[in-house]
């Protein structure tokens, strides 16, 4: 008796996926729960196992197919075990939630159907600005006013011819819904980026007193990125615009922080989240920031862990970057971006010191974060990392 590998729920709001390659060629023997198939979808990349042991007798689906819940994707003859057992699925690094304007058809409130049948639209084609990418009424006008407007020049429609030093490679689906979501930002979010430095001196040197100690006693070595936690949650709740987001015509403060953490992985950007980090000390952070990373590397990360973030901090100084404009994660409003260490010459009082500085940089939403919020927050920031004991008295 034939079994059918189908394709398992997606998530909420992705209906189709690409095949990305099988793991297992026709004829193979498979045993039950082994991955045959990785598929790419908007948010996460994932494998469909085997439902059951057997051989696999039919690909249905090849690689680069685009298929839909439930659609079968190939057979395995002489199946032993639960052939009906839902196959497992295994979430690897992605970006976060794509807004609407994937293939699959939004949710929409009783006002935005009636403006969208008004005016003829189709849902899928608006990039939603919402609370989890929802579509407000000022999207589908704004969709409106962009496709009434002067046409701009169509890209070529036919590829051009390569040179023999070159190769083509066809984006992921992953690396499209990123590039995607980045144009969202920059498109719909009134985007600019103020500036500071930090004098980490004194957190380098508190590092160094108390590594081993701190190493010691919570298993897990004290970084950076929990200091700029712990200062970043601080000027949020100074300044509450900061960690809030535009919903329609409305603004939505949020009395949580939930901070996203940037990682880089083979895959592509991703951005897990640290949830209620207020309520962490820094060993808890340190150790959920770790655990993170290495489940997006090992490709592990769950839905729930890339989803709901209300900040973000990115740290390029990881790479050597000495200066950056980081970009938005919509919906948040801001992020802050980190960077390399570097020593410079700088006036202390009435003299020249070497010391070791941080260029700091904070991108945000100008539609509701003002310059004179931005601009505190980041002496806030600044405040307390170049005197960490305001972290601990909460000063």
């Amino acid at each position: 008796m034939a079994s059918e590998i189908k394709v398992p729920t997606l998530g909420e709001s992705v209906k189709e996926a690409t095949v990305a390659k099988w793991l297992k060629a026709a004829g193979e023997a498979v045993k039950a729960d082994e991955p045959l198939v990785e598929l790419e979808t908007d948010k996460v990349t994932l494998e469909v196992n085997a439902p059951a042991t057997g051989k696999l007798s039919e690909i249905r689906a090849a690689a680069g197919a685009t298929v839909g819940v439930g659609d079968v994707l190939g057979l395995i003859d002489g199946a032993v075990g639960a052939a009906a057992a839902a196959p497992k699925q295994t979430l690897a690094p992605a970006a976060k939630p794509a807004a609407p304007g994937s293939s699959a058809a939004p949710a929409l409130s009783p006002a935005v159907r009636k403006m969208v049948e008004e005016t003829k639209v189709s849902p899928t084609a608006i990039a939603g600005t919402g609370k989890d990418g929802r579509i407000t009424k000022g999207d589908v006008i704004q969709h409106v006013e962009a496709r009434t407007a002067a046409p701009q020049p169509a890209a070529p429609a036919v590829p051009r011819n390569l040179g023999p030093r070159e190769e083509r490679v066809r984006m992921t689906r992953l690396r499209k819904r990123i590039a995607e979501r980045l144009k969202i930002a920059q498109n719909t979010a009134a985007m600019l980026t103020t500036f500071n430095e930090i004098d980490m001196s004194h957190v380098m040197a508190l590092r160094k007193a108390y590594a081993e100690a701190f190493e010691k006693k919570h298993g897990v070595r004290l970084g950076f990125m929990s200091f700029f936690v712990k200062a970043s949650i601080a000027a949020l709740k100074e300044l509450p615009a900061v960690n809030a987001e535009i919903d329609g015509d409305d603004v939505i403060y949020k009395n949580h922080y939930d901070i996203g953490v940037a990682v880089g992985t083979e895959q592509g950007l991703v951005v897990p989240v640290v949830r209620d980090a207020d309520q962490l000390g820094f060993a808890e952070i340190e150790k959920t920031i770790n655990a993170l990373g290495k489940k997006a590397r090992d490709g592990k990360l769950s839905m729930d862990e890339l989803t709901g973030g209300t900040f973000t901090i990115t740290n390029g100084g990881v790479y050597g970057s000495l200066m950056s404009t980081p970009i938005l994660n919509p919906p948040q409003s801001g992020i802050l971006g980190m960077h390399k260490i570097q020593p410079r010459p700088i006036a202390v009082g009435d003299k020249i010191e070497i010391r070791p500085m941080m260029y700091v940089a904070l991108s945000y939403d100008h539609r509701i974060i003002d310059g004179r919020e931005a601009v505190t927050f980041l002496v806030r920031v600044k405040e307390a990392i170049e005197d960490p004991q305001r972290l601990l008295l909460e000063v």
